[in-house]
């Protein structure tokens, strides 16, 4: 049950972020506008994107106040940073980037993080928010409880569904190391689970 579990809930939220990914016409545009100092343009940008940048935020701080604060600030770097954006990658991507750098420099700072205890607040009303039901839920508080690298590699690569080469470089480390920590991952999940009484 357990490993039916997260390959259902993976595919779920993959095909969920598959569908918010696509590019909104005249996205690059609106890229274009905000560069040259265009607020509204990039305000635009902003409510496009925040649902997906929250998230990921979210999930990789397990923390709702630090996850509203790391997406402010990903998106006050993105502004600073417009210039640099290329369109090499798709503005989603490179958002991500910035969300994810900003919460591992986050994460740098305060060394109280690996101490404290991975809860997530209710989040039901957030944009961020999965389904509503138990078994998501318990999954979901499972994936906050891993060890911080276990839990980055595994938001990235089995949520998002990042590679793990993106995975690496996002995180900084080895493909073979975001490997590791992925098996880890999957392996301390399902512990979890079957600990809370579903079967494998």
């Amino acid at each position: 049950m357990a490993a039916l579990l997260m390959a259902e809930t993976g595919d779920n939220i993959r095909s969920l972020v598959s569908r918010t990914a696509i590019v909104m016409p005249g996205e690059a545009a609106l890229i274009a506008r905000a560069r040259g100092g265009d607020t509204r343009a990039f305000e635009m940008l902003y409510r496009e994107h925040i649902d997906r940048v929250y998230g990921i935020c979210l999930r990789m701080t397990g923390n709702v106040s630090e996850a509203e604060d790391c997406a402010q600030e990903a998106f006050i770097q993105a502004w600073n940073k417009l210039a640099k954006f290329r369109g090499e990658s798709a503005f989603g991507t490179w958002m991500h980037r910035i969300a994810v750098n900003t919460v591992l420099g986050r994460i740098r700072k305060s060394k109280r993080e690996q101490d404290r205890i991975q809860v997530v607040a209710e989040t039901s009303s957030s944009p961020a928010s999965i389904a509503d039901n138990g078994e998501l839920r318990d999954l979901s508080d499972a994936i906050d409880r891993l060890p911080e690298g276990a839990r980055h590699v595994f938001v990235l690569n089995a949520v998002y569904g990042y590679s793990h080469e993106e995975s690496s470089d996002m995180l900084g480390i080895a493909v073979g190391t975001s490997k590791a920590q992925l098996h880890r991952a999957r392996r301390l999940l399902a512990q979890q689970l079957k600990e809370q009484g579903f079967e494998a």
